[in-house]
């Protein structure tokens, strides 16, 4: 396990322990909290041992992953470091708590908020939001499955459009973070398959490009396997442009996008910082702005299918 320090009073709880425990290591408890061992010694087995399961604590972070300042942060029992939530957690990973402070890349250490999660302006998966589907014949879907959200052309060789568009927005001058996760699971099999994920001041009947205001993740479907990264605030576009990141089928894949700054808003994909020196810009919208989805499709028969797993966003003043 790894060292961790208490930065904050803590609320403890006392059990025998099984094996032998280290001072500082984080464990798991039965009620599913994390927790680590505050003493300042390592107890044998047999021992009684407290364990802190609130405060803000200092642990290892897994390299080479930007964490923001909020983010929802996971333990990875078998690496002993805390991660960004896993899109499909695995092994015996655990809920951790929330980050408090960014951590960089080459950061060894980050500081938790022991299981606290964050609290989202907007969380589109599970909240209200506007769908608008577009479409002349077929049976295109959008569905709630399994805690998220399906969305899945038909093989009709016609034009067709699924979307979420929150029914909560917030200005544009908001300091905001956007968390989502998304999965293709069908590929288009012709290049007529656009998706789209975000923020942006509305929606459109056939083409995200059209929307005014937007900075968003944009997947090609059909033509390639890049993604790409865009915006456009009514005065100052940038087109998508390849981040250089491709996506898999069946792969899931966590889009970040740090607004905060909203004149030079960065971009990560799975905690990596993507064209760092593009200068993606929300400076001359004037919003409201909203999350976003949007699934197109021009006249094709193509398939298509996509499972969204979340898409919060989160707000902060200080």
């Amino acid at each position: 396990m790894s060292d961790a320090i208490r930065t904050s009073e803590r609320h403890e709880r006392i059990l025998t322990a099984a094996a032998a425990v280290a001072a500082g290591e984080i464990y798991q408890l039965p009620d599913g909290r994390a927790a680590v061992h505050t003493g300042a010694k390592a107890a044998a087995s047999g021992d009684a041992v407290g364990f802190a399961t609130e405060g803000v604590f200092k642990v290892t972070k897994t390299a080479s992953v930007v964490m923001l300042d909020g983010a929802e942060i996971w333990w990875d029992h078998s690496a002993d470091a805390a991660i960004l939530k896993p899109a499909v957690p695995t092994d015996k990973d655990f809920f951790l708590g929330t980050l408090v402070g960014d951590a960089a890349s080459a950061a060894t250490s980050c500081y938790v908020n022991l299981n606290v999660r964050p609290n989202y302006i907007i969380d589109l998966v599970h909240g209200a939001f506007v769908h608008a589907p577009v479409l002349t014949a077929g049976t295109p879907v959008l569905a709630q499955i399994g805690g998220g959200v399906r969305a899945a052309f038909s093989a009709t060789a016609e034009a067709q459009k699924l979307d979420m568009l929150s029914q909560r927005s917030f200005p544009v001058s908001s300091q905001w973070i956007l968390d989502a996760v998304v999965c293709v699971r069908t590929n288009a099999d012709a290049d007529v398959g656009d998706l789209n994920v975000g923020v942006a001041n509305g929606t459109h009947a056939s083409d995200a490009d059209a929307i005014t205001e937007s900075c968003f993740a944009h997947f090609d479907m059909g033509a390639d396997l890049n993604i790409d990264a865009e915006s456009d605030d009514g005065t100052t576009e940038v087109n998508a442009t390849d981040t250089t990141v491709d996506w898999a089928v069946g792969t899931p894949v966590r889009i970040t996008i740090d607004g905060r700054t909203h004149s030079d808003i960065q971009i990560y994909v799975n905690g990596v910082l993507v064209l760092g020196a593009t200068v993606f810009t929300l400076a001359a919208a004037t919003g409201p702005l909203k999350a976003l989805f949007h699934l197109e499709k021009s006249s094709n028969d193509s398939p298509g299918e996509v499972e969204l797993h979340e898409l919060n966003v989160r707000l902060m003043e200080v």
